[in-house]
């Protein structure tokens, strides 16, 4: 072989292991990059182009994919869009996805690693690929009810049922439209995105498990009280200091008794039973109780019930927290809810659902199944224990001060004729010149049928007047169906 074609098939071989090696970084190394690539149409249509399966709530698809006719081949739709949109979240083709739609993306289009064989047999058969179907555990009553309680409200509602940890209920308001975040007319959309996001009452945001996290005020005395029960020092009938007014450990400020400001002790000689403290809600007697107790035995108490977990559910949810190296004076606030304390709905509902559950808190899930479309089961729900901060027989105490909160307390406005109802309210200072926030925080039974929810009004003011009612009515969507 002469020279000149030696050179020749040279200069070819150099150009196929480029091309080689070019191909291979490409479609191998790369491909996760470019696949993610904001402008990569091939990707965003493959991504739009398919068939998403549907979100269903008691066989309702509350959201669901039609064919739209465009280049994107599929829209989503949302029915009802804002009573569920905290939890669906949107799927938009313009600023992504949130909630379900993003936490189970692969599972709604088809992706997920449980469906591939699911995958392979629509190949074979030459049948279009379809993502799987997503059934919620939410009882669309008590979601229905939420909404329509919290109507006009900024705030959140969840209900979960204790024993399973199912999530029964999950309101955020004010909430939004995801339909016109998953229109494929961008301009509407983005003028859309706008207004959502200048929004100073903060529609996107999930407030149930997320957002600025809200002090839970009174509601948090049933976390100081299950403290002191585990404590081994004190029962529901221990008799505890109660004056009108406690000078706060090592400060100048004073602490007056009831949130209105009052200063009349909780009872004669300025003490009363720990149950009469949480019936009354009596500040000085818990702020006391919680320095006794101390910061180690209150936090140990706080994480049984799930303080400080990074739960998903399978939405990420913000942990609780009662903040760190407190100070006596600081202990004192904290024991009321107060100081940096700071709690979601969801953690609260937990709280709520432990004392129905015999001690034992439940992981909350939202997921109920995953089916493929010809109804056969990927994954189902099931239940977990997350801890146990308090042991059955203090719970069963705990039950029994919460149900004289309702019946002759600041919480007679969530009581349902023929059911057991217990429960707290809250009355959680948070900004100078700024009404407090309304709290209920509670459980309700009837027969085989419990439920535990958590009411959170933004400057709602007093929670027996406020967010009571409105627990009162998610509660018998629940328990009297």
């Amino acid at each position: 072989m002469n020279r000149p074609l030696r050179h020749v098939w040279l200069v070819i071989g150099v150009l196929f292991v480029l091309l080689f090696t070019s191909t291979t970084y490409f479609q191998v190394v790369a491909q996760g990059r470019l696949n993610a690539h904001g402008q990569n149409d091939r990707t965003l249509y493959n991504e739009y182009g398919r068939h998403r399966g549907p979100i269903v709530v008691d066989g309702h698809a509350i959201a669901s994919s039609q064919e739209s006719g465009d280049t994107y081949g599929y829209l989503r739709t949302y029915d009802p869009g804002a009573m569920y949109a905290p939890v669906t979240g949107y799927y938009s083709v313009v600023y992504g996805f949130t909630g379900i739609e993003r936490t189970l993306n692969d599972t709604l289009s088809g992706e997920a690693d449980a469906l591939f064989y699911h995958r392979i047999s629509d190949i074979l058969s030459g049948r279009q690929g379809r993502g799987a179907t997503v059934e919620l555990t939410l009882d669309s009553a008590a979601q229905e009810a939420a909404w329509k309680a919290l109507e006009g409200r900024r705030g959140a509602a969840v209900a979960l049922d204790p024993e399973t940890g199912a999530v029964l209920a999950m309101v955020s308001a004010p909430s939004f439209d995801p339909n016109r975040l998953a229109s494929h007319d961008g301009p509407a959309v983005a003028e859309s995105w706008t207004a959502l996001n200048d929004d100073p009452d903060r529609p996107l945001t999930n407030r149930a498990i997320g957002g600025d996290l809200y002090p839970p005020g009174s509601a948090f005395k049933l976390v100081v009280a299950s403290a002191a029960l585990e404590s081994g020092q004190y029962t529901a009938d221990s008799e505890i200091p109660g004056p009108g007014t406690w000078q706060l450990p090592n400060s100048s400020a004073v602490m007056n008794n009831h949130a209105s400001g009052g200063t009349e002790p909780c009872g004669p000689d300025d003490t009363s039973t720990l149950a009469d403290a949480l019936r009354q809600s009596c500040n000085t007697s818990f702020a006391q109780l919680g320095v006794d107790l101390g910061e180690e035995q209150l936090r140990e108490t706080a994480e049984g019930f799930g303080f400080g977990e990074r739960l998903e559910v399978p939405l990420s949810v913000t942990p609780s927290t009662i903040g760190e190296d407190l100070d006596d004076a600081q202990l004192a606030t904290t024991s009321i809810g107060q100081y940096e304390t700071r709690v979601t709905p969801l953690q609260m509902a937990m709280v709520a659902g432990t004392f129905a559950n015999d001690g034992v808190t439940m992981e909350p899930q939202l997921v109920q199944a995953v089916r493929t479309n010809d109804l056969s089961t990927v994954a189902e729900l099931t239940p977990k224990e997350l801890g146990q901060p308090l042991s059955a027989a203090n719970a069963a105490q705990m039950r029994q001060m919460m149900v004289g909160v309702v019946e002759d307390g600041t919480g007679t406005a969530a009581a349902i004729d023929g059911a057991e109802v217990g429960g707290k309210t809250g009355t959680a200072q948070w900004g100078e010149d700024r009404a407090p926030h309304s709290w209920y925080v509670g459980y309700g039974q009837q027969e085989d049928r419990k439920i535990a929810v958590a009411v959170v009004v933004e400057e709602g003011g007093y929670g027996s007047r406020t967010a009571a009612p409105i627990a009162k009515d998610v509660m018998e969507a629940v328990i009297r169906p």
